[in-house]
């Protein structure tokens, strides 16, 4: 594997025996003012996933560069670990996997295949194009939220469903997403805490910047301690970057809507998650609460979240209601009552 190559998919197994064989020692990369430039390429790469959410793209007109390029990796991966903040993980992960996404859909197939079997993802020849097992589409295209992604609407041969180049490549940006996050926080020694000391807490300055943001605006009208388990539940794990099947995003916009929030208000809401695409968030948001589809949908009732199985840590108040919005206004009666 050559340098640029290396450098642009430093998570591959190919490339990281490039690094041992030709790159420093772990203290050289650390400590070493040769590797000066390598650090600040790191810490600006970690920079890059905090406020950006993705990877920037650097000249790699040379060897140097490329080699630059590909240090800068483990070097963000130490610092990520010295924070070892889990919403950071999440969003640090997410936007290298995007920056994968965006190279390899400039690559050939053979190149994308031989990607995806390394992360696991058997990729066969058939009916003239590409397919993967079912149940491993199923498993990777979960955080997919647009209709095309349900298992019902794949075009399927022996057990297998056909993609696209395309999907091919976004199945490979969640499993790297949900590959480095597994990995990651790494343990990390003194060394490296104390190098690196003013960028950890340049970082953690700025997510506690963000997260007393996020506190001060809060919910506008709204009150979280009277949200149902669920909301608050699914609330969490959207501001989390977790996963969130498409029911629950639903049942969550509507619920906020119904209760007075606008779109922008949501939209706002939302914009603390480590995933989060203002675009395509924004137009889920407006065709949920009717502004581009014409209709104003409510929350599903208790039964249906059940059925959907987002139904979370039902309290004693959950069984005497049998819709998330009951929850709510009761909750404001017993609050004034009490």
């Amino acid at each position: 594997m050559d340098a640029v190559t290396a450098a642009k998919y430093p998570f591959l197994k190919e490339s990281a025996r490039f690094l041992k064989d030709t790159g420093p020692s772990l203290d050289q990369l650390v400590e070493g003012m040769a590797y000066e430039q390598a650090r600040l390429r790191g810490r600006d790469r970690v920079m890059e996933a905090l406020e950006l959410g993705k990877i920037d793209d650097h000249p790699m007109t040379s060897k140097i560069d490329a080699v630059l390029e590909l240090l800068s990796y483990p070097v963000a991966r130490m610092v990520v670990s010295a924070v070892a903040d889990p919403q950071f993980v999440k969003r640090y992960a997410i936007s290298e996997a995007k920056k994968a996404d965006e190279r390899l859909r400039k690559e050939e197939i053979p190149f994308i295949t031989n990607v995806a079997e390394e992360f696991g993802l058997q990729v066969a020849q058939e009916d003239r194009g590409l397919a993967v097992d079912f149940a491993d589409f199923l498993r990777f295209s979960a955080t997919m939220r647009n209709k095309d992604w349900k298992l019902v609407n794949q075009r399927m041969v022996r057990g297998k469903v056909l993609v696209t180049k395309i999907r091919l490549v976004r199945l490979i940006q969640q499993m790297l997403t949900d590959k480095i996050s597994s990995e990651l926080p790494l343990e990390v020694n003194e060394t490296i805490l104390s190098t690196f000391a003013s960028d950890i807490d340049e970082i953690k300055r700025i997510l506690e910047e963000k997260r007393e943001q996020y506190k001060a605006k809060g919910m506008g009208r709204l009150s979280i301690v009277r949200f149902p388990p669920c909301m608050r539940k699914l609330l969490n794990m959207i501001q989390s970057g977790e996963n969130v099947p498409h029911t629950g995003r639903f049942a969550l916009v509507a619920f906020l809507h119904t209760l007075g929030m606008d779109s922008e208000e949501i939209l706002e809401t939302f914009s603390s998650a480590p995933d989060f695409d203002p675009s395509k968030s924004k137009y889920q948001i407006d065709h949920i609460t009717g502004e581009i589809s014409g209709t104003e949908y409510t929350p599903p009732e208790c039964s249906t979240m059940k059925s959907y199985g987002i139904c979370f840590e039902p309290d004693e108040l959950c069984k005497r209601i049998k819709h998330p919005l009951s929850y709510y206004r009761k909750k404001g009666r017993h609050f004034r009552s009490g």
